[in-house]
């Protein structure tokens, strides 16, 4: 059994419901999420015209190897509705590996651990919020040192229902 770290976040329709949604959905494709953050509303990064992403991070255990929780994260994305139209733009949900135990994978199609999350404020703040001193396997630094070092200065705030 690994332990996992995903990154989810939603900027289409009822945000919130989609992160819910997608982490309901982990459990039938093997994977046992243990932790969650709270919610946090952020602003887009890369594509800046568009709205603003409810983000979390979740803890899970998995025995599915990284390719293939790969390819659960995308099963579930499609099932819930999620069209790639615009690179880096509006989605219903997004779902991506940050970190599988202390592995190291370099594919074509995945790295892990995830290549940009050291640069994102949006994975790296509810990162710290479940998991401070968890370990980057390649920079051997902790989740709140890397935040505490990341040059994003994006806007992340806890997110609270109105």
């Amino acid at each position: 059994m690994k332990t996992v770290y995903l990154s989810l976040g939603s900027n289409i329709g009822d945000r919130a419901a989609n992160l819910a949604r997608g982490i309901e959905a982990l459990a039938a494709r093997g994977v046992r999420v243990t932790r969650q953050s709270s919610l946090y509303e952020t602003e887009p990064v890369e594509l800046r015209e568009q709205a603003w992403f409810l983000n979390c991070v979740v803890e899970a255990e998995t025995d599915l190897m990284p390719i293939q929780l790969m390819h659960a994260l995308l099963a579930i994305e499609r099932e819930l509705g999620r069209l790639r139209r615009v690179v880096k733009g509006p989605r219903l949900i997004d779902m991506d590996i940050l970190l599988f135990g202390t592995s190291v994978v370099r594919m074509a199609e995945l790295e892990i651990p995830h290549p940009r999350m050291v640069e994102r404020r949006f994975v790296l703040v509810p990162f710290v919020e479940i998991a401070p001193a968890v370990r980057h396997p390649i920079l051997r630094k902790t989740i709140a040192e890397l935040l505490a070092k990341t040059p994003d200065r994006s806007e992340v705030r806890r997110w609270s229902r109105a």
